[in-house]
C-alpha cells in the first residue's frame, strides 16, 4: 500500500535511502528518463557553493518575480516544513502536490522490471523537477545540495550556473582543500554557458574547469563589481550597465556579494528585466534563519543557520558591524561532522557567555551536548553551560540575559529550526 500523506512519504523515502550511497548520477538520470522529464522551465539557473546559496536563490527569485516572471525555486534543507524546499510563484507547494510528485517518482523508480535506488535528496530533486515541468515556469532556480558534479541537481543542463563561495565543508565527500572542493562544485558549469563566480579569487580548479569546457566566467571583482554607497544604497556595475539599488533586507555584510552574484546570473541570461525590478527584488528578498531577529522582553534574539568556519567569519563580521548594546550570549549546537572548534575560533571573543546544546534528535549526524563540549575542550565555549536541547539552552540564555543584551543562536539548520519552533510556541 503506497503512502497517502506527505509525512508517510517522507518516512518511506528515508527508509529507502541506499547504504552505501553510489554518488554517481546514473541512477537519477535513469529515473528521470523513465519519468520523461523534459525542460523544467524556459530558463534554468543552478546555484552551488559552500555558503550563500539559499540567499542567492532568494535574490534571483525576488528579482525575477518583480519582473513579472513565474518562478520555481528548489532549495534545501528546510527549516520547519519540507514544503519549503519547493516554491512555485512565491508559495511553498502544498502537501497534495508533493504527494503526487513522490508517487510519480516512485512509479518510475520501481517500474520497467527493475527498481532503482534513490537517496532522500534524489527523490526530492526529481519530485521538484516533475512539479516545475507541470507549472509552465519562466525560470527554475535549482540549489545544489552537496558539491555539484555528482549532485542530483546536475542532471539538469542549466542556462547559467552560479558558484557563490568555495570553502571547507563536507570534506568527507568533497575533498580536503579548496582546490578539490572547487573541482566538485565546478561540475555544474556547462560548455559555452555562463558561470557566475561570487568570489574575487576562486580556486584555480574552478577557473581551469571552466576554461577546459569553454564556459564563460562572470567573476566578482573582475567582470562585475559592487560597492556600498551609503547607509541606504549600493551600486552594481559591469561594462555598459550600472545599477543603484537599496541595501538588501537580508542583513549580513556578505549579502551584498550574494545579491551581486544574483544580478550577474540574471544578466547572464540575456533576458529582459525592467529597470525597477532590480531594486524591488533586492529589497523584497527574505529568507528565514539568516540573521533573523526577534525581541523578548528587551532582549534581542538573533537566529542564524551558520554552520562552518566561513559562515562563522561572516557572522563575526556582522557582530562587529552591529554590536549589541549589552552582552552577547551564544546558544550553539552543531552536528557531529562539523568543524565546531573552527566555528568557535572564528567567532572569537565576541561572545560573553556560551550555552551549548545537543542535537541528538537530528538523525545519525546529531550529537549530545557532552560530545560537543568535549570537541570544544580548552575553549570558552567548551566551558559554557550545557543543555540537552536548543530550546532548553535558549530558555537558559534568556533567563541570564538583561535588557539590551543579545542572544545569538547558531550552528546548523537544525539549531535554527529548533530555535524558531521554540520562539513560535513561546517555550523560550
Amino acid at each position: 500500500m503506497p503512502p497517502t500523506t506527505l509525512a508517510d512519504w517522507l518516512a518511506y523515502i528515508e527508509r529507502q535511502n541506499p547504504r552505501p550511497i553510489d554518488m554517481g548520477l546514473e541512477r537519477v538520470r535513469e529515473v528521470a528518463a523513465r519519468m520523461q522529464l523534459g525542460r523544467a522551465a524556459r530558463h534554468v539557473i543552478t546555484v552551488g557553493g559552500t555558503n550563500g546559496k539559499g540567499s542567492t536563490v532568494a535574490f534571483i527569485e525576488a528579482i525575477a518575480r518583480a519582473a513579472g516572471w513565474k518562478v520555481g525555486a528548489y532549495t534545501s534543507p528546510h527549516l520547519l516544513a519540507y514544503n519549503e524546499r519547493v516554491r512555485i510563484d512565491g508559495h511553498d507547494v502544498d502537501d497534495a502536490s508533493l504527494v503526487a510528485a513522490f508517487a510519480a517518482v516512485e512509479a518510475a523508480r520501481t517500474g520497467e522490471g527493475r527498481a532503482v535506488a534513490l537517496t532522500y535528496f534524489e527523490y526530492g530533486t526529481l519530485a521538484a523537477l516533475w512539479l516545475f515541468e507541470r507549472s509552465t515556469l519562466d525560470l527554475a532556480i535549482l540549489e545544489v545540495g552537496l558539491g555539484g558534479r555528482l549532485d542530483a541537481v546536475n542532471v539538469v543542463d542549466a542556462d547559467v550556473a552560479v558558484i557563490t563561495t568555495v570553502d571547507l565543508d563536507h570534506q568527507g565527500w568533497l575533498g580536503n582543500d579548496r582546490e578539490q572542493i572547487g573541482f566538485e562544485k565546478a561540475g555544474i558549469a556547462r560548455a559555452w554557458k555562463p558561470l557566475v563566480l561570487g568570489e574575487d579569487d576562486p580556486p584555480s580548479s574552478v577557473l581551469g574547469h571552466a576554461y577546459a569546457i569553454g564556459a564563460s566566467t562572470w567573476r566578482a571583482g573582475n567582470d562585475f563589481f559592487f560597492e556600498r554607497i551609503d547607509d541606504a544604497r549600493w551600486r552594481w556595475r559591469e561594462v555598459g550597465c550600472e545599477l543603484e539599488l537599496p541595501l538588501p533586507a537580508l542583513a549580513a555584510p556578505v549579502q551584498l556579494r550574494n545579491a551581486a552574484a544574483a544580478i550577474a546570473a540574471l544578466r547572464a541570461l540575456d533576458a529582459t528585466i525592467p529597470d525597477d525590478a532590480w531594486a524591488q527584488g533586492v529589497a523584497a528578498a527574505r529568507l528565514p534563519g539568516r540573521l533573523q531577529v526577534f525581541e523578548r522582553s528587551g532582549v534581542e534574539v538573533v537566529v542564524d543557520v551558520g554552520h562552518n568556519p566561513q559562515a562563522a567569519r561572516e557572522l563575526a563580521a556582522w557582530l562587529d558591524a552591529v554590536p549589541a548594546a549589552g552582552r552577547c550570549l551564544a546558544v550553539y549546537a552543531a552536528l557531529g561532522d562539523k568543524d565546531a572548534s573552527g566555528v568557535v575560533a572564528a567567532i572569537g571573543e565576541r561572545v560573553d557567555g556560551w550555552f551549548l546544546a545537543g542535537l541528538e534528535s537530528s538523525g545519525p549526524r546529531g550529537t549530545s551536548v557532552d560530545a560537543l563540549a568535549a570537541r570544544l575542550a580548552g575553549t570558552a565555549a567548551g566551558r559554557g553551560d550545557r543543555h540537552p536541547t536548543v530550546a532548553a539552552a535558549l530558555s537558559a540564555a534568556l533567563a541570564h540575559a538583561h535588557r539590551g543584551d543579545r542572544v545569538l543562536v547558531f550552528g546548523s539548520f537544525h539549531t535554527a529550526a529548533e530555535a524558531l519552533q521554540s520562539l513560535a510556541t513561546g517555550d523560550s
